[in-house]
């Protein structure tokens, strides 16, 4: 008899479950707000569509967004809930209005499992109120003032390289550029670093696991349960039961040990004297935030983002600009006599950045190497968006990807082509209304990429001291491996790829 009545209750259970999601599928179709737009009805009756081209496949379903968009137009549904506008010029309607408040998707920010991060936080006023007490760091006097720590972590990369001259090292540029991204954040951060500019592989277990991580979102999108979940795990318990992720806990742990004493004001004289500026962390600690915005967890969230975020972008935009650069030695030739013989003379960022080729150079590297590619929804909270004859619901997630603008044929022709020359105008300057409305690596608005002006200065400061000083050659790579395959969040290139490597082969 009780093996009965469980078998009668678990059929129940099951018959109970299929009745509502078929019940769930037939209101997505016909009477969910959304169903009168066009789109795949297998996308808009299940996430499991989304899941199986981004979890299952891979990092695929920015490619079949694509497809969608030729099929069904400008405007489409990409599952039950999302909407997607593929038309460069609606992407400031979505992102960049200073004025309008839009807020993001929760389901998407709580993969990062920083919810006290500025990145992390959903509604627009509570955003402006975290960024607000950031911003000052960032802004282009901040980063002009303590622009020497950025050249202190490129002189050691640069001594790097004529070590390479000398033994005929091998060196990956990509791991290298993560380790010198990596130093400048966290030292601009902390007045602190791990100097992964000095392990013998720049530490490439730290690029690898960033990768790892933002792959391991599209996973926690569908199940953002999972966060929580994890959370509920002592690190101490997760590091047996994951080895995995050992090295992102010890990061975690890292962020802590650095915020702590700041926080606490537990620092040693020491560690006073001897800290070259005071840190991001003292600036929040000091600042006039409430209470609840200075806590222990909230800010240790902050660093998270902060050196996780700072650090493979930029990373990926300078092993863009060197494999092409090697590529196209016609384009190298121009950049080494505009900074050797034009202005040999320019050592600042600002001084640098007035350079028109160098600036057409780095422009199109920030192009190819596509910046975040993940599509990033957001919600209008203050009004009814239109996209032409469409209105759209209150509250409707909506998203349009920076990749489909950056390689989109009729603003750049011959999109996959490496052209610095397309960022140059008819006078010969630098086509900074282009940048302006077309390069969309750093977002736009309120939301717009905390670190831009430090990114500009590290490549700028970097690319500007490798081309002076060295010749380079690639060694076995070719362009498949900086060629986006894989939307892990950050384009990634064929999974067997062993990187971009070169040979230094003279130092000057």
């Amino acid at each position: 008899m009780a093996l009965l009545t469980f078998t009668t209750l678990a059929g129940g259970a099951v018959t109970t479950f299929i009745v509502y999601y078929v019940g769930l599928i037939i209101y997505r179709l016909y009477f969910h707000p959304l169903a009168k737009f066009p789109g795949p009805r297998i996308a808009a009756a299940s996430l499991w569509y989304e899941f199986y081209y981004d979890v299952v496949l891979r990092g695929k379903f920015i490619w079949r967004i694509q497809e969608m968009h030729k099929q069904y137009g400008p405007i489409i549904r990409i599952n039950p809930d999302e909407l997607h506008i593929d038309d460069p010029d609606y992407y400031d309607e979505i992102y960049g209005s200073t004025t309008k408040k839009r807020d993001k998707y929760g389901p998407w920010v709580a993969l990062a499992g920083t919810p006290g991060a500025s990145f992390s936080t959903v509604g627009h006023d509570h955003h402006k109120l975290r960024r607000g007490a950031l911003n000052p760091f960032f802004s282009t006097k901040a980063v002009a003032e303590l622009e020497p720590v950025v050249k202190a972590k490129v002189e050691i990369l640069a001594s790097r390289f004529e070590q390479a001259q000398q033994t005929g090292e091998v060196i990956k540029v990509d791991a290298a550029f993560m380790a010198l991204t990596m130093d400048v954040i966290c030292q601009y951060a902390f007045a602190n670093d791990d100097n992964m500019l000095s392990k013998d592989d720049f530490n490439l277990a730290w690029k690898e696991m960033i990768i790892g991580a933002f792959e391991g979102g599209a996973l926690l999108r569908q199940f953002p349960g999972m966060i929580a979940m994890m959370n509920a795990v002592p690190d101490s318990l997760m590091g047996i039961m994951m080895p995995s992720m050992s090295l992102m806990l010890d990061w975690k742990a890292g962020v802590r040990r650095r915020v702590t004493p700041i926080l606490n004001r537990t620092e040693s004289i020491s560690d006073i004297e001897n800290a070259s500026h005071r840190t991001i962390f003292h600036e929040l600690r000091d600042s006039g935030l409430p209470p609840e915005e200075k806590t222990m967890a909230r800010l240790c969230d902050e660093g998270q983002i902060l050196t996780g975020a700072g650090s493979e972008t930029t990373a990926k935009a300078l092993t863009t600009a060197t494999f092409y650069l090697l590529e196209h030695k016609q384009s190298l030739e121009k950049l080494k006599h505009e900074l050797k013989d034009v202005a040999p003379d320019a050592d600042t960022s600002a001084k640098l950045s007035q350079l028109p080729y160098l600036s057409a150079m780095i422009a199109e590297a920030l192009r190819l190497s596509h910046g975040v590619t993940t599509r990033l929804p957001r919600i209008a909270t203050d009004e009814i968006m239109r996209y032409k004859d469409w209105e759209i619901p209150f509250g409707t997630p909506v998203s349009s990807t920076a990749y489909f603008i950056l390689m989109n044929s009729k603003i750049f022709p011959n999109p996959k082509d490496f052209k610095p020359e397309r960022w140059i105008d008819a006078t010969g300057r630098f086509d900074y209304a282009l940048e302006k409305k077309y390069l969309v690596n750093f977002g736009r608005g309120s939301r717009q990429c905390l670190g831009m002006n430090l990114a500009y200065a590290e490549m700028y400061l970097t690319l500007a001291t490798l081309v002076r000083r060295f010749d380079m050659e690639l060694f076995e790579t070719a362009v498949e491996d900086v060629t986006m395959v894989h939307d892990f969040f950050v384009a990634v290139p064929k999974l067997d790829s062993k990187g971009v490597r070169i040979k230094v082969t003279k130092a000057s």
